[in-house]
């Protein structure tokens, strides 16, 4: 599904990334833990296209296309998908209103006709509930006056509607209560099957009882040092990352 070979990348003129590569296959969850700027974040902000980042080197292929020639809006409606750690809020557009249009958009770019109403309302009440989302928030503006909490579930709707092939989890679970993580995590899992991948960022083991992924990397100083199943991950959450410097 993505291949990223070689990626080097910068932002606001300094060298973040330095030689990434990475392979996800078709159904597979790949967890990438690591230290606080070591191009976790960077990484992702590149895969969807954010304009502050750019690639100086290497490739990054999605289902046999090259996604670094796709705009934003087009990645996206390829199929990728990122669910943000502070997601923002977007005052006086509602959600029911947001997300017609996405799904929309999306949907013209595959050629395909625009929901009908009461199609779109009814994918609308079956997606909130795989996350608990009540019927008020779509009224409301996009993150307006939600807790942290709810942000996260409402990241998890949107990838829910718009059934993306491949998502980013940029530290979904940072800020997030035991209740909330499970809400979130549980969430995901339902919407998981052979064709779907992701890319989860976190600092946290719970995440990974959660997720049970199938690869867990380590990015230190920009580039993947080690890869393992998800043991690596629990040994990183018992012994810190002093170790693995030791051994790169």
């Amino acid at each position: 599904m993505l291949e990223i070979r070689n990626l080097h990348a910068v932002v606001e003129g300094k060298e973040i990334l330095k030689g990434v590569n990475l392979t996800i296959g078709d159904g597979e969850v790949h967890v990438l833990m690591g230290p606080n700027g070591s191009g976790k974040s960077t990484l992702s902000h590149v895969l969807v296209g954010n304009p502050r980042y750019e690639v100086t080197e290497g490739s990054i292929t999605f289902n046999g296309k090259d996604i670094l020639a796709l705009s934003p809006e087009d990645r996206s409606h390829e199929g990728i998908f990122m669910s943000f750690q502070a997601p923002i809020e977007i005052p006086g557009v509602s959600m029911t209103n947001f997300m017609r249009a996405a799904i929309n958009a999306k949907r013209k770019y595959l050629g395909l006709e625009p929901l009908k109403g009461s199609e779109f309302l009814n994918l609308l009440r079956e997606k909130r509930q795989i996350v608990g989302l009540d019927a008020h928030f779509m009224s409301r503006g996009v993150n307006e006056g939600f807790s942290g909490g709810e942000r996260k579930r409402n990241e998890i709707f949107q990838m829910a509607m718009l059934e993306p092939t491949f998502s980013i989890l940029d530290e979904t679970d940072s800020g997030l209560d035991v209740d909330a993580l499970r809400i979130v995590a549980e969430g995901f899992n339902r919407l998981r099957n052979e064709k779907t991948s992701a890319m989860v960022i976190t600092h946290y083991q719970r995440m990974l009882d959660y997720l049970k992924p199938d690869f867990v990397h380590v990015l230190m100083d920009g580039q993947i040092v080690r890869e393992g199943d998800a043991q690596l991950g629990y040994d990183i959450e018992n012994r810190g990352f002093d170790w693995i410097r030791e051994t790169v």
